[in-house]
């Protein structure tokens, strides 16, 4: 090669890797937000980002865009190592034609997506983009529909992860809604179909991009978003702590890391971590963090349906799925968001063999026309799907109540929990004492000299009999009744005692179908 050929391929590398220029990229820095190969940089491990199809130009004549440069074609694409494993990635640049989505921009994501799944690697999309290049009319479109196809065929197979960095809207908005988990940055990320004007003009109803589809709205209001970080580097090191809980495919296991934590440690504040009182609330989150592995948990969804916990932890150095209903939220009642939020959940552990650990305080399903008419009937067997349909590892510690339909609905032995544990404190019925004693006792304390004495009396007797785990232990539902304090080092056993779980289901047509 010539030094002349040599010095013209450095030069278009350099003009391309400028993007936009100094002047949009100092725009994209004034916006709190970081280009996109500086968001690359830091995703992956230190020179492992291998950039491919650099070179790619659009191909529209159309409304002057011939004499429109587009360096990269607005994303850069690639891959690379993220703690030492192989990841593909694709980020939108918003420099470069405000990151809008035309045919050979649409072509090099849809390059990275088949690259990841031939490959068996997760991908992750840091999307900010002004939408569909209006210049390329329906190949715009049809660059959207070959990446949601994509998006499809990957769900389930291997870990597809977006990060909303900038703008987000119209038909964009559904390839990250069909991802695994979805990330949002605060204050400079918005997501929507219709945006604020258009709303103005059709409804009348005037809002604003950040309230209409900023971070906290889909975080905490629609659900969309599972993560919303202070800004792009917070964005970028949770997603490299989201990887390390994830395998690369839906044939392996997720990473086992070397752990300093006591596998044997007894934790004698579980003892009296559930209040005597059955109506008083506590933080379920306080029992996740002390049997995790240096009480490090990673809460997926922490916003939305907070009468639901989801999120990863580590025990003895392997990945677990957590679900947990939360008694400070609702008392801890299944609704139709916990419902979808808890279904999905289940259905993202499953695909990517990752235990399950149910953690159950549950007084029931969420009464009210609101619930009923929204379809909790609908919604709540999305639950009871889930769980029956997962192959990995179940295992469901019954805490304190676990009453009716709900305890069915959080994993017990008949939707195919593989181990069920109480604490001493479960309080396994079909209703709380105080319910049942009303209906069952009704006559006894309408005939009563004492109605008030004898109900008391009736209520304690029932709580005695059958409000207790020993009765369900009796006929064999469940496992062991355990002392708080030993959890952690009988979930370290049932972990390893799951290991070599085989169980298979009938075949269906259908793949993975989403939540």
């Amino acid at each position: 090669m010539t030094v002349n050929k040599l010095e013209e391929m450095q030069q278009s590398k350099a003009k391309i890797q400028q993007g936009g220029g100094e002047k949009k990229i100092a725009s994209q820095h004034e916006k709190g937000k970081l280009t996109a190969r500086e968001r690359l940089n830091l995703l992956f491990d230190e020179n492992t980002f291998v950039e491919l199809d650099a070179f790619v130009k659009h191909r529209c004549v159309n409304f002057g865009m011939e004499n429109v440069e587009a360096p990269g074609e607005g994303v850069v694409i690639g891959y690379g190592q993220v703690d030492s494993r192989l990841v593909y990635a694709y980020a939108q640049d918003f420099t470069v034609v405000g990151g809008s989505l035309g045919e050979m921009h649409a072509k090099k994501i849809c390059k990275v997506q088949d690259l990841a799944l031939k490959m068996g690697a997760p991908i992750v999309g840091l999307n900010d983009s002004g939408g569909a290049r209006i210049q390329e009319g329906v190949d715009a479109l049809s660059g959207y529909g070959n990446i949601f196809y994509r998006n499809t065929i990957s769900s389930g197979v291997i870990p597809q992860i977006t990060a909303i960095m900038g703008p987000c809207a119209g038909g964009a908005v559904y390839s990250p809604a069909l991802t695994d988990f979805v990330f949002m940055v605060d204050k400079t990320s918005q997501m929507f179909i219709t945006g604020p004007q258009v709303i103005k003009t059709v409804t009348g109803e005037e809002v604003s991009a950040e309230a209409l589809g900023g971070a906290m709205t889909h975080n905490r209001t629609s659900g969309v978003a599972h993560f919303k970080s202070a800004n792009d580097e917070a964005c970028i090191q949770e997603i490299r702590r989201l990887l390390s809980f994830l395998p690369s495919n839906n044939q392996e296991m997720a990473p086992v890391f070397e752990s300093s934590d006591d596998l044997n440690r007894i934790i004698p504040e579980l003892d009296t971590m559930v209040p005597e009182n059955p109506n008083k609330p506590y933080d379920m989150k306080d029992i996740i963090k002390a049997i995790a592995d240096e009480g490090d948990f990673l809460e997926v969804a922490p916003y939305y349906a907070t009468n639901m916990i989801t999120g990863y932890i580590r025990i003895n150095g392997q990945t677990v799925g957590i679900i947990a209903n939360q008694p400070k939220v609702l008392a801890g009642c299944l609704d139709i968001n916990a419902s979808d939020k808890a279904g999905r959940f289940i259905r993202t552990c499953d695909c990517f063999n990752v235990p399950v650990l149910n953690l159950v305080d549950v007084p029931g399903f969420l009464p009210g026309t609101s619930q009923e008419y929204g379809g909790i009937i609908r919604h709540g067997a999305k639950m009871l799907y889930a769980y029956s349909e997962a192959t990995v590892p179940k295992i469901t510690l019954i805490v304190r109540k676990a009453y009716g339909g709900a305890y069915i609905g959080m994993c017990n032995k008949e939707l195919g929990a593989d181990m069920v544990l109480a604490w001493p404190s479960a309080e396994i019925a079909v209703m709380g004492p105080e319910g049942a004693a009303n209906i069952i006792f009704r006559k006894e304390i309408s005939e009563s000299d004492n109605p008030q004495e004898t109900r008391a009396e009736l209520i304690d007797n029932y709580k005695r009999e059958f409000a207790t785990p020993y009765k369900a232990a009796e006929r064999g539902y469940v496992d062991d009744v355990i002392e708080p304090s030993a959890t952690r080092p009988r979930l370290i056993d049932a972990l390893n005692m799951l290991a070599s779980k085989r169980e298979t289901r009938p075949p269906k047509k259908h793949g993975n179908l989403p939540v």
